[in-house]
């Protein structure tokens, strides 16, 4: 079950298109998860369609003709239409497949190869062609991540799978915000492990045990 979702003031950006490029990337990936999301943003993409509508339109305007609206679109050239490439929405780790959100699975051909981080930690970099890192991260059962803050913001969504963090108990379609007021330690239970999506601006900052011998390192540790 879907508990923690963004704010209705994110998901409001997201559908006027005024949301930043990273949040609207893990949002739109989130809705395609959530119910709740996708009724709330097609509500608030009526609703922004409304205002521009009604503030272009007034008595005072005058009416476009119907038939010149149709002669226009007759005459009209034709457009090839474009050749769409099939989209892999599986991504694959050691015989596991997990099926992506379509907001996502458009990025298969940019993940890079898997790699072992410690312990049982497994990532695989996504290139967005923008500022930050994007990764995928598996947490084999029993997996954890070294306790840690942030120095900037941490965008998390979970594909497949359960963790926790000491804050709270995450499923399938959980997004979550971090940032260096949360302080927290990711791990997973889960028989079936967890993988989730994660975007970050700047590095994590570990607060514990020999984790923080990394500090110095830790643009590093999602490279």
């Amino acid at each position: 079950m879907i508990n923690f979702h963004p704010e209705l003031a994110h998901l409001r950006a997201f559908a006027e298109g005024t949301c930043p490029t990273n949040l609207a990337l893990m949002i739109s990936a989130h809705v395609d998860l959530c119910p709740r999301c996708q009724a709330i943003t097609m509500q608030a993409q009526e609703e922004a369609g409304l205002e521009v509508f009604s503030g272009k339109l007034n008595a005072a305007d005058p009416q476009p003709d119907f038939n010149d609206m149709m002669l226009q679109i007759m005459q009209t050239p034709d457009v090839e239409a474009p050749v769409l490439q099939p989209v892999n929405n599986m991504l694959e780790l050691d015989g596991k497949h997990f099926a992506l959100p379509r907001a996502l699975a458009r990025y298969t051909h940019k993940t890079g190869n898997w790699s072992r981080l410690v312990g049982k930690l497994w990532q695989a970099p996504v290139d967005l062609g923008q500022d930050g890192q994007a990764n995928f991260i598996y947490m084999e059962k029993g997996g954890k991540v070294p306790e840690h803050t942030h120095k900037g913001t941490e965008f998390t969504l979970v594909i497949d799978g359960q963790f926790s963090d000491g804050l709270a108990d995450y499923d399938c379609g959980d997004f979550t915000i971090m940032d260096s007021t949360k302080k927290h330690m990711p791990f997973s239970e889960a028989d079936e492990g967890c993988l989730v999506f994660t975007m970050v601006d700047k590095p994590l900052h570990f607060t514990s045990g020999l984790a923080r011998l990394l500090n110095p390192f830790s643009q590093l540790f999602f490279k």
